[in-house]
């Protein structure tokens, strides 16, 4: 390794295992990572591992990046529904229900596909895959799972009379309200948020867990905020409650069933490299987790394991996530060949 490169033990300290593969009676895998839960000033409540550690948040951000396409009143003057302002948060599974709200953003826009510079990209859904494959037809932009986001960036852009060519440029005046945005709701200080090129183009900012989940805290428990930002928080929290399939997918998608099993008390938004925040309405709490191999396999079982472990579930809803908790391993015939566990210790509060 060069000596002015930084070693990986720098990134990424020993931090704890929060997940286990068993195969049998021995374990196969295991990923490592942090967690933490804090409240809206900040303060960590629980957590394990190097939380206070910078992590690119990725998608997870989302929500904060919404914010000025609310706020400046972009999402009003082009008539944003609950469902396209739901999709501007999401990353969406490139189902007929999404693509057909972003294509028809933007169409009010007097924009297309063309403009979008997320990149093309295979849906997740496997539906919508085949559905493509039996029509003969290649992705576009819009089966994006970034497409909703971009499309709300384009309207921002518009709005603010930036050219759409250059609507993520990290200089234009839309990225830097979603700049502005981003440090005022996770407390970072202006020369400590480092940002770098996302996977769909757009910026993506580096941060701490605490400032994650901080921010999330006070997305979904928006109080003590400034009028403008408490009605923006607000309208997001109600548009994902009333489309949680928009913000993820239909089918085994885990911010969509968080959504859908609390009737939107929890807000939840993954990121890549298996990063993961949900903020809890009501509670003056938020969650955030990055399992440092980046699988979502373990990401999941550790987000819904420690929301039950922390008293943050209901019956009904820990009910309905069984699921995606500690559960079996199955194989392709149908037998059960070993289990996921989270050994992770969090105090009931």
């Amino acid at each position: 390794m060069p000596d002015d490169l930084p070693s990986t033990q720098d990134h990424f300290p020993e931090n704890p295992v929060l997940a286990r593969a068993w195969r049998g009676d021995h374990v196969e895998s295991q990923h490592r990572g942090a967690w933490v839960l804090v409240d809206t000033a900040g303060n960590v409540l629980e957590g394990e591992g190097a939380h206070e550690r910078a992590f690119f948040a990725r998608s997870s951000t989302k929500s904060l990046q919404a914010l000025p396409l609310i706020e400046t009143g972009a999402a009003e003057r082009f008539g944003l529904s609950d469902a396209e302002l739901a999709l501007a948060l999401a990353s969406h599974s490139g189902e007929a229900l999404h693509t057909d709200v972003v294509a028809a953003l933007l169409a009010r826009l007097e924009l297309g596909a063309e403009h979008l510079l997320c990149g093309s990209q295979i849906p997740f859904d496997r539906d919508a895959r085949a559905d493509l494959e039996r029509r003969g037809e290649r992705p576009t932009a819009v089966h994006n799972n970034c497409s909703g986001k971009h499309a709300g960036f384009l309207a921002l852009a518009l709005h603010l009379g930036v050219e759409p060519a250059r609507y993520i440029d990290p200089e234009s005046e839309g990225q830097q309200l979603v700049r502005e945005a981003v440090l005022e709701m996770t407390g970072v200080a202006e020369g400590d948020l480092t940002t770098a090129v996302d996977g769909c183009s757009a910026p993506t900012f580096r941060m701490p867990l605490t400032a994650l989940a901080t921010a999330f805290a006070r997305v979904t428990n928006p109080d003590g905020l400034g009028a403008e930002r408490r009605a923006a928080c607000e309208r997001m929290l109600a548009a994902v409650a009333e489309h949680p399939v928009h913000i993820a997918g239909s089918h085994k998608r885990l911010c969509t069933d968080l959504v859908r099993a609390s009737g939107g008390r929890l807000f939840a938004k993954v990121g890549g490299e298996a990063i993961y925040a949900v903020g809890i309405r009501g509670a003056d709490s938020a969650l955030a987790v990055k399992v440092d191999d980046g699988a979502n396999r373990g990401l999941y079982a550790v987000v819904v394991t420690l929301l039950r472990r922390l008293g943050l579930l209901e019956p009904d809803e820990d009910a309905a996530l069984a699921s995606w908790g500690e559960t079996p391993l199955s194989n392709w015939a149908g037998r059960e060949v070993g289990r996921i566990e989270v050994p992770v210790r969090a105090r009931c509060t």
